[in-house]
């Protein structure tokens, strides 16, 4: 898939994306003439990468399935992110002014808020994924399993957990990885199996995308690490520079930033041999792992 064609695949899936998550806030969620509701809305609908919901539609692509029928499991998946991120920009963790190119929740709202519109972005999620009328009821299972294992304790909430802790400290590369793979990983790798499970994959296929997922999930963070430090505010939507006030363990300050760019590539080449038997209905899949480590913000 040509670059021109991704872009055009991207719009179009970011496109359905939100008006499957404005859908979502209006069946799942308080409504919004209410403060939290507000704040909720206010973050959900600020914009973003979509790259969760998109790897999902993706992944379901890449097994045969119909990237539409997944869209409850997408817009759950970016509603974790969502409010991951407005409880990661909070004083008590980053302490960020900006998100998305608009002020963070808990400056256009207030702290109180912030933390109880991030914590009804989670339990929306799974109030959707729940519904009757969303996937069979074995199937929901599964993917409301490994979604919320993910997003727990066993992944994202600890990977959040070892970052806060190693600031200040100098990690070695695998404890890097280990925290990036709990923290940007875990999730990035529920949307993908998420997509692929929905979408009918074998137990080879679910495999193979794991695989998949784990390397671009590792790449995706290290190059969020990169763009910290060299990316453009205006493009990004936030500041740059900010790991390096927190002192933060991060790839470009563990390798230095010729070998983190090196090394989001090499996951990257791994995250593509991994698609090899999939054929073209995994050509979203492969620009997708490409844009991980090209975009801007």
């Amino acid at each position: 898939m040509s670059a021109f064609a991704l872009d055009g695949y991207l719009h179009a899936r970011r496109h359905i994306v939100e008006n499957a998550l404005q859908e979502s806030l209006n069946v799942s969620t308080p409504p919004v003439d209410g403060r939290v509701g507000q704040a909720m809305e206010y973050s959900l609908m600020a914009g973003g990468k979509r790259l969760r919901p998109i790897l999902c539609m993706a992944a379901c692509e890449a097994v045969g399935g119909q990237p539409d029928s997944v869209l409850k499991a997408a817009c759950a998946l970016e509603m974790i992110h969502t409010y991951s991120l407005v409880h990661d920009d909070l004083p008590a963790m980053d302490d960020d002014d900006f998100r998305r190119g608009r002020l963070t929740c808990h400056k256009a709202f207030d702290e109180a808020t912030a933390v109880l519109a991030g914590d009804a972005l989670l339990t929306s999620a799974f109030h959707l994924l729940s519904m009757e009328d969303t996937f069979p009821a074995d199937l929901a299972l599964d993917v409301i399993r490994m979604i919320a294992k993910a997003s727990g304790s066993f992944g994202m909430i600890e990977g959040q957990m070892r970052d806060i802790e190693a600031e200040g400290k100098v990690l070695d590369l695998s404890a890097l990885r280990a925290l990036h793979g709990l923290k940007t990983g875990a999730l990035i790798c529920a949307s993908v199996e998420a997509g692929a499970v929905l979408g009918g994959a074998t137990p080879t296929q679910r495999a193979a995308l794991k695989s998949y997922a784990d390397k671009i999930g590792l790449a995706f963070q290290v190059a969020d690490d990169i763009l910290n430090v060299e990316g453009d505010p205006a493009l990004m939507g936030k500041g740059v520079g900010t790991d390096a006030e927190h002192d933060k363990a991060t790839y470009p300050s563990l390798m230095g930033l010729a070998e983190s760019k090196a090394y989001a590539a090499d996951l990257v080449k791994d995250a593509l041999n991994a698609l090899n038997d999939f054929g073209e209905r995994a050509e979203p899949l492969k620009s997708l792992a490409l844009y991980v480590i090209q975009r801007q913000r």
